[in-house]
């Protein structure tokens, strides 16, 4: 799509009125248009289409991009009524699109378990990996000596046995490398003031075995400690997480993304007996595929919901391994209709 298109797009979908009488699940109020933590990502999506630079890209489709936009940042949890009470989980997916929430708590477990293999995904219905685990695009990045599906050293990998050397997804790493999550879960609990609480799934070692090196690729996550009255008990901490994202799919990706971080920030606070607190979101390359722009249009014209809750049936303090897709709970998702984008290879 040509830039004279785009600017088309842009006059045609409607602009954020700060006044705007919205309905959030059925319900109609009139609030300040940009209260709803959606917008950011709605208005960051606008101000790609109106101003993003037209680029080439390596998958050939062409993108509109802009570099280091705004930060994101979202709300994982809120007081109750009650103050006796817990605090209410909030999850944020996406409402003006449906979110694939199955695949997103089925591709977070596979990367807590450190697998590399795309099949047992691919045979679950979720086809995310498929086209990079495919027989011609492994041969196409030099992998040609790994089997069909198997990824390389990516994500759960480096996760899970950074510096390991990868020989195979049906290799028994255990042991192996520097298991990142174990030493992010002991520091939470040991030593909360720590500034290196850090995931990395960039290693620079290993991006040429890796079918896609990471896009989402550096995690740090931060413990603070409401103030105690004196001669109080310190309280419960308050766990704050932040990714840096190098290259963003605004379309198809980064709702995805925003999902899975903020699920693994409440997965290390359950564990840890931490309140979630926030999610923040740092963008690098934040891009739009040129054939997602009619989507994004229409996406554009709609009104964000409530974001769901989340109920965790697991006991506080469990081991971060061996979760279960049914312990997740998610109340209260609402979402518009999903609209249809092609994944870029």
């Amino acid at each position: 799509m040509s830039p004279s298109a785009i600017e088309t797009v842009i006059s045609s979908s409607p602009a954020p009125d700060a006044t705007k009488e919205s309905s959030t699940n059925g319900t109609s109020s009139t609030q300040p248009h940009h209260a709803h933590e959606e917008y950011q990502y709605l208005s960051l999506i606008r101000d790609i289409l109106q101003d993003g630079e037209h680029r080439p890209d390596r998958t050939g489709t062409g993108t509109y991009s802009i570099f280091a936009p705004a930060q994101m940042k979202f709300a994982l949890s809120r007081p109750t009524t009650d103050p006796s009470q817990p605090p209410e989980l909030i999850l944020p997916l996406l409402t003006t699109k449906r979110v694939f929430l199955r695949a997103v708590v089925a591709e977070l477990l596979w990367f807590v378990a450190g697998s590399t293999y795309s099949k047992p995904l691919s045979d679950a219905g979720i086809k995310i990996w498929d086209g990079n685990g495919s027989r011609e695009y492994l041969d196409s990045v030099g992998l040609s000596h790994h089997e069909e599906g198997d990824l390389g050293p990516v994500y759960g990998f480096q996760w899970r046995h950074f510096g390991a050397e990868y020989k195979g997804h049906d290799v028994d790493y255990t042991g192996q490398g520097v298991d990142q999550l174990a030493e992010v879960i002991d520091k939470l609990k040991n030593k909360p003031y720590d500034r290196r609480i850090i995931l990395s799934a960039w290693n620079p070692a290993d991006l040429k075995k890796m079918a896609l090196p990471p896009c989402h690729m550096f995690a740090q996550f931060y413990v603070s400690f409401p103030q105690a009255k004196e001669g109080e008990e310190r309280k419960r901490g308050v766990l704050h997480s932040i990714l840096y994202q190098r290259s963003c799919d605004m379309g198809l990706g980064v709702p995805f993304n925003i999902a899975s971080y903020a699920l693994l920030t409440h997965m290390l606070a359950h564990a840890c007996d931490l309140t979630p607190g926030t999610f923040t979101h740092t963008m690098g390359d934040a891009h739009v595929y040129v054939d997602h722009v009619d989507a994004l249009k229409v996406q554009l014209e709609r009104e964000p919901r409530d974001f769901p809750t989340l109920k965790i049936h697991k006991e506080v303090g469990c081991s971060i391994d061996e979760w279960k897709a049914e312990e997740f709970e998610v109340v209260g998702y609402k979402p518009h209709a999903g609209i249809a984008m092609k994944m870029s290879v």
